[in-house]
C-alpha cells in the first residue's frame, strides 16, 4: 500500500502495540500530529514541556515493562527531551523518542530550529537514527523498538526530516516477534557458580535493577530461600525481593541500612544480581566486600569488572540464567549467619522522631494507608531516600526513581506515565520543595488530562540533601540551599486545577491521604517538616560501606 511518512510512523506504532504516547507538537512534526489526530486508538498526552514527555514515557515503561514513546519537534523541542533520555539511559529503561527535523535540503545550514539531535544524544542512547530515505522509515522504527527492548534495554531516538513525513512510498505491515532472551552461559560456568554458592558459609545476595527488567522476582526469591542467604537491594532493585520477607535486610550503600552495609562487609560470598556496583552502592570500590568472593550475574558483559573486580560471572538474561542455575543448587542451612544478621537488624533499626511530622513519618503513613500496594514515583533528594527506606515494596515496578542520573523534576512526569500505563493502581509521587519547582508545570498535564495522581511535597524550605552535606561536611556553610522565597505550593497547585492540602501536624496526615485517594483526581499534599531533618544511616562519599554511621553515632562522637 502507499502511505506517506507520517502514516508510516503511526502504523508502525500500532504494529508495536503502542497505546499511549507523550509529546508536544511544533512546526516540523505537524504532519505526524495531523495523522495522529485520525487515530484515537493511540492516546496522546500533551505535556506542559517536552522534558515532562520524556519522563512520562520513562515512567510508563518502568511501570508496565513496555517501550515508552515520546514525540517532539525539532530544535528546542528535541533538546528538551535530552534530560529524560539520559535518565532512561542511566537506568536501562526502554524508550523510543521520535523527533522531526527540518527538511533534508535544509539540514546542515543552521536553519530555523535545526539541531543535530541524533548526534546530541549519541552518548545517552543505545542507538540514534536520522532517516533521510522514506523507504527506510518503517524498518528504522521497527529496529528502534527492537533495540530499545532487547538485551540490556535503553532509549533509542529516531529523527525524521519534515519532508519525509509527507513523502509517499510503499508500506508493508510486519509482524513483530519478541527477541530471544540473551544467554551466554556455559554448563561449566553454571557448575562453577553453583559450587561457589554451595561452599559459602556466609552468602549474601545483592539485587539490582536488572532483576526488575528481567522479571526474575520468583527466581530471586527461590534462590534466597534455597540457600538461606540474607538479601539487600539497590534503589533500582526495589520490590524484586519483598521488603516484608524475613531474609530482607534493606537497601545497600550510601543511605542503606547499617545491617546491609555491615553484612556485606562480613559475608564470604556476595551474589550480585543485575547490579552495576554504582558508587552510591559500593562506596570505595577498592574496599568493597573485601572478605568475600563475588559472583556477578548480568545481561551486559561490559559491567563485569568495570567498577569492582569479581571472582566469577554469568552473562545472560537474569530470569533465564537463574532458571538454569537453581536446579544445580541444594538446600543450604546458614542458621548461624542468619542469626548474626538478625541480631544486627535488631541492634540497628531505622529510626526517626515519632512525636512530630517528619519525612519518614509521611512515608510510613502512606504505606499504611495504601496497604503497600501503590506505585511510588520520586524526585531526587532526601525524600527519595526516605521513600526507599520506609515504604516496603513487595513487587517490582512499584518504585520508579531516577537512580543513575539523579534527575530532580523526574517524578511528576513519571507518575503521569505510570498512571496512564497502570490506571488500576494508586500512583503517588514523592517530591521535595526544590524538585517541585523544577517541573510543577506537569500538574497542569494531570488536571488537563484528568490523570488522578497524588503529589506529596515534603517541604523543608531548603534543598535538603545538599544542606545535609553542608551540615556534615562543609562546616554548616549553607551556600544557596535555603529556599526563602514566597512560593505557596497549595495556591499554585490550586491555580493549576488540582486539589491541595497543607499538613503541618503528624495527626492530620492519615485522613488527608485517605481523602486524596478517595477523590480520584489530581491532588497535591504539602507536608511541612523541619529543615534540619536528615537521612540516616549514611556512608560518606568515597568511604567503605562498613564506615556507615547514623545519628546516634554522631551524638556519641
Amino acid at each position: 500500500m502507499k502511505l506517506n511518512g507520517s502514516q508510516i510512523i503511526i502504523e508502525c506504532l500500532k504494529e508495536q502495540g503502542v497505546d499511549t504516547v507523550f509529546g508536544y507538537p511544533g512546526g516540523t512534526i505537524l504532519n505526524v500530529y495531523d495523522e495522529l489526530y485520525k487515530h484515537p486508538e493511540i492516546r496522546h498526552i500533551l505535556t506542559s514541556h517536552e522534558q515532562g514527555a520524556s519522563h512520562a514515557a520513562d515512567g510508563y515503561a518502568r511501570a508496565t515493562g513496555k517501550v515508552g514513546v515520546c514525540l517532539a519537534t525539532s530544535g528546542p523541542g528535541a533538546t528538551n527531551l535530552v534530560t529524560g533520555i539520559a535518565t532512561a539511559y542511566m537506568d536501562s529503561i526502554p524508550m523510543v523518542a521520535i523527533t522531526a527535523n527540518v527538511g533534508c535540503s535544509l539540514l546542515g545550514k543552521d536553519s530555523f530550529q535545526e539541531v543535530d539531535i541524533a548526534g546530541v544524544v549519541m552518548p545517552i542512547t543505545k542507538h540514534s537514527f536520522i532517516v533521510k530515505d522514506v523507504t527506510k522509515l518503517a524498518d528504522t522504527i521497527r529496529r528502534a523498538f527492537a533495540i530499545a527492548r532487547s538485551g540490556r534495554p535503553g532509549p533509542v531516538l529516531v529523527d525524521v526530516p519534515k519532508d519525509l513525513t509527507a513523502t509517499i512510498t510503499d508500506y508493508q505491515p510486519a509482524q513483530i516477534y519478541d527477541a530471544e532472551p540473551t544467554d551466554k552461559t556455559t554448563k561449566t560456568q553454571l557448575y562453577d557458580a553453583a559450587e561457589m554458592i554451595c561452599k559459602a558459609a556466609r552468602p549474601m545476595i545483592f539485587v539490582g535493577g536488572g532483576c526488575v527488567l528481567s522479571g526474575a522476582q520468583d527466581e530471586v526469591r527461590e534462590l534466597a530461600e534455597r540457600i538461606q542467604a540474607p538479601v539487600c537491594d539497590s534503589l533500582m532493585g526495589k520490590g524484586v525481593f519483598a521488603g516484608t520477607h524475613e531474609l530482607y535486610t534493606g537497601m545497600l550503600g550510601m543511605h542503606g541500612t547499617k545491617t546491609s552495609n555491615l553484612a556485606m562487609s562480613r559475608c564470604d560470598l556476595l551474589i550480585v544480581l543485575g547490579a552495576r556496583f554504582s558508587d552510591r552502592c559500593a562506596g570505595n570500590t577498592q574496599l568493597f566486600a573485601k572478605q568475600a568472593k563475588i559472583l556477578q550475574i548480568d545481561v551486559d558483559a561490559a559491567e563485569v569488572n568495570k567498577n569492582v573486580l569479581v571472582d566469577a560471572s554469568l552473562i545472560g538474561d537474569m530470569k533465564t540464567v537463574l532458571q538454569k542455575l537453581l536446579p544445580m543448587l541444594t538446600e543450604q542451612n546458614h542458621d548461624e549467619w542468619l542469626e548474626e544478621v538478625k541480631d544486627s537488624m535488631q541492634r540497628y533499626p531505622l529510626n526517626y522522631r515519632k512525636d512530630v511530622l517528619t519525612g519518614p513519618a509521611v512515608i510510613e503513613t502512606l504505606y499504611d494507608v495504601t496497604d503497600g500496594q501503590a506505585i511510588i514515583t520520586t524526585d531526587v533528594g532526601q525524600h527519595q531516600m526516605w521513600a526507599a527506606q520506609y515504604y516496603k515494596y513487595t513487587a517490582p515496578r512499584t518504585l520508579l526513581s531516577s537512580g543513575g542520573l539523579g534527575t530532580m523534576g523526574y517524578g511528576v512526569g513519571a507518575a503521569l506515565g505510570a498512571k496512564c500505563g497502570r490506571p488500576d493502581k494508586v500512583v503517588v509521587n514523592i517530591a521535595g520543595d526544590g524538585c517541585f519547582r523544577m517541573n510543577m508545570n506537569e500538574i497542569l498535564t494531570a488536571t488537563r488530562n484528568e490523570i488522578p495522581i497524588i503529589e506529596i511535597v515534603i517541604n523543608n524550605h531548603v534543598l535538603g540533601m545538599v544542606r545535609q552535606w553542608q551540615t556534615l561536611f562543609y562546616g554548616q556553610r549553607y551556600s544557596n540551599t535555603i529556599l526563602d522565597d514566597h512560593l505557596d505550593i497549595c495556591k499554585v497547585s490550586e491555580g493549576m486545577g488540582a486539589t491541595a492540602f497543607r499538613v503541618t501536624e503528624k495527626e492530620e496526615l492519615k485522613s488527608v491521604l485517605e481523602k486524596a485517594i478517595a477523590l480520584n483526581k489530581p491532588v497535591v499534599i504539602e507536608c511541612v517538616i523541619d529543615r534540619d531533618d536528615k537521612v540516616f544511616p549514611m556512608v560518606p562519599a568515597g568511604k567503605s560501606n562498613h564506615e556507615v554511621f547514623d545519628e546516634r553515632d554522631l551524638q556519641n562522637r
